[in-house]
């Protein structure tokens, strides 16, 4: 095992329990009472051994937070990436940081970056009016409280219809099989 793999604290409580362990190794007249002690300590604190979780994507993402142009966004949504980039670097400059530390930063700062919201500086104008140009955002369904026309005026009846025939086909043709 290389230390440098593992948790500090964990590593250091491994440390503490060879020395008893090999003690008992080398004592040819060692009781089983003995053995069996330090066989559940050395356990136990191999079990409670935790590796080092790779912060890699979270310093990325610490990286992209800091690296935004703040004044694209707005002061709310700013905000809220500030304060998880600061948990984030905490749990990115704590030694004794968890997997589960490193996924929950992650998470939250993929969250607060994806919820960004932009400012536009320059709204389209309508050269006629000088009016702002109203657009329909991805996923919006509705346009001034009517709903977007698609132009789509397919009958459902035809699909329907043929599903139906090529049914009543496919069972005639497996019950004249049968007979």
């Amino acid at each position: 095992l290389t230390a440098s793999d593992y948790i500090e604290s964990t590593w250091n409580a491994l440390q503490e329990v060879l020395p008893s362990v090999n003690d008992v190794l080398e004592n040819v007249n060692a009781m089983q009472d003995e053995i069996d002690e330090v066989y559940t300590e050395l356990v136990k604190a191999f079990v409670n051994l935790r590796l080092k979780p790779n912060k890699d994507l979270l310093q990325d993402l610490i990286n992209k937070a800091n690296g935004l142009n703040r004044a694209n966004y707005s002061a709310a949504s700013l905000k809220l990436v500030d304060v998880e980039v600061e948990k984030a670097s905490e749990v990115l400059n704590n030694p004794e940081a968890t997997k589960e530390d490193v996924e929950n930063a992650v998470n939250g700062l993929t969250k607060v970056l994806d919820g960004l919201v932009e400012i536009s500086s320059n709204p389209s104008v309508d050269n006629g009016t000088n009016k702002p140009v109203e657009t329909v955002k991805p996923g919006d369904t509705t346009a001034k409280g009517n709903a977007i026309k698609t132009g789509d005026t397919t009958n459902m009846m035809y699909s329907l219809g043929g599903l139906v025939a090529a049914s009543a086909i496919f069972y005639a043709n497996k019950k004249r099989k049968r007979i």
